[in-house]
């Protein structure tokens, strides 16, 4: 029993650093969007949706292709913010998107 709740206490301990942060990003200016990309390294953002009335559309937004998983990469993409409707950030994209270049790009934010 004293091992299991050890075991709970570190594990509790370690969920916050597993958190990713979550913004609105027509609350925010395109630099401090992408200012809180690069300081975090991958942030989720959420906007509305121009095509859906009253639809959220969120994404995952990384620094590099190193807050991918294995078989992504980061790719150029655009958010709305509050001065900026296309906003340049990266997002994580199957490299099988790459349509058979030979090399992953290795954009950075």
């Amino acid at each position: 029993m004293k091992t299991v709740l050890i075991a709970l206490t570190l594990l509790s301990l370690a969920s916050p650093a597993a958190a990713i942060s979550r913004y609105n990003s027509l609350t925010m200016t395109c630099e401090a969007a992408r200012q809180a990309i690069r300081s975090e390294g991958a942030v989720i953002l959420r906007h509305p949706s121009v095509r859906v009335k009253g639809m959220t559309l969120y994404d995952r937004y990384v620094r590099e292709s190193r807050y991918c998983s294995v078989n992504q990469y980061a790719e150029d993409a655009y958010i709305p913010t509050r001065d900026n409707p296309r906003c340049p950030v990266l997002n994580c994209q199957l490299i099988d998107n790459l349509d058979g270049m030979i090399f992953i790009p290795r954009n950075r934010l």
